[in-house]
C-alpha cells in the first residue's frame, strides 16, 4: 500500500484511518503500551489525508477536541507514535505522515510531491540493500535511515501534461 493519493480516482481516507487505528490498537495491546485518547486523535488526524502534517497544525486541529492541549501534548503523542513505528517524520518538511507498514521496523524512502504535497512511502528494497552494503563496507553503524526525494508525483505530472495539451 502506498501513501500516495490517486487524484484520478476516488480515495477513501476513512478506510486508511480505520486500518491505521485498528492496527495501532492491536499492536499497542500486544506490546503492553497505551494508545491514549490524545495519541489516537493525533494518529487519526495524521491519517486524515496523505499530506505531511506539521505539529502546530495538529495542535490547531486538536484544540476543538482537547481544549487543554499544548505543544508539549502534541510532541509527546508524536514521540510515542514514532517510537511505536506508527508514523514517520518527514525531516525536510518538519512534518509527519502515517506509516503504511505498521507491523515491521523498516527504512524509509519518501517521495514528496512539491505540487500536491502528497508523500509516498516506498520500500525500495534494492536501494536500501545497496545502502546497507555501503554502510557495512565503511564500517558505519546506522542509527536511523530515511531518504527523502522531492519532485513531482506521477499524478501531477500527468495533470501537467494534460494542461499543456489543452
Amino acid at each position: 500500500m502506498s501513501i500516495s493519493t490517486e487524484l484520478s480516482s476516488p480515495h477513501n481516507h476513512t478506510n486508511c484511518i480505520a486500518t491505521a487505528l485498528n492496527t495501532a490498537t492491536q499492536l499497542c495491546f500486544e506490546r503492553g503500551v497505551q494508545l491514549t485518547a490524545i495519541r489516537q486523535q493525533v494518529l487519526e488526524l495524521i491519517w486524515e489525508n496523505h499530506h505531511a502534517v506539521k505539529a502546530y497544525d495538529l495542535l490547531e486541529r486538536i484544540k476543538p477536541l482537547q481544549s487543554a492541549a499544548k505543544p508539549a501534548t502534541i510532541y509527546r503523542a508524536l514521540d510515542f507514535l514514532i517510537a511505536q513505528g506508527f508514523i514517520h517524520r518527514v525531516e525536510s518538511l518538519n512534518a509527519f505522515i502515517g506509516c503504511c507498514n505498521l507491523k515491521t521496523a523498516h527504512e524509509q524512502l519518501l517521495l514528496i510531491c512539491k505540487q500536491c504535497n502528497d508523500v509516498e512511502e516506498r520500500p525500495a528494497n534494492a536501494v536500501m540493500q545497496s545502502l546497507a552494503q555501503e554502510f557495512q563496507n565503511a564500517g558505519f553503524t546506522v542509527h536511523h535511515q530515511a531518504i527523502e526525494i522531492q519532485g513531482i508525483c506521477a499524478t501531477c505530472s500527468q495533470l501537467n501534461k494534460d494542461e499543456e495539451i489543452a
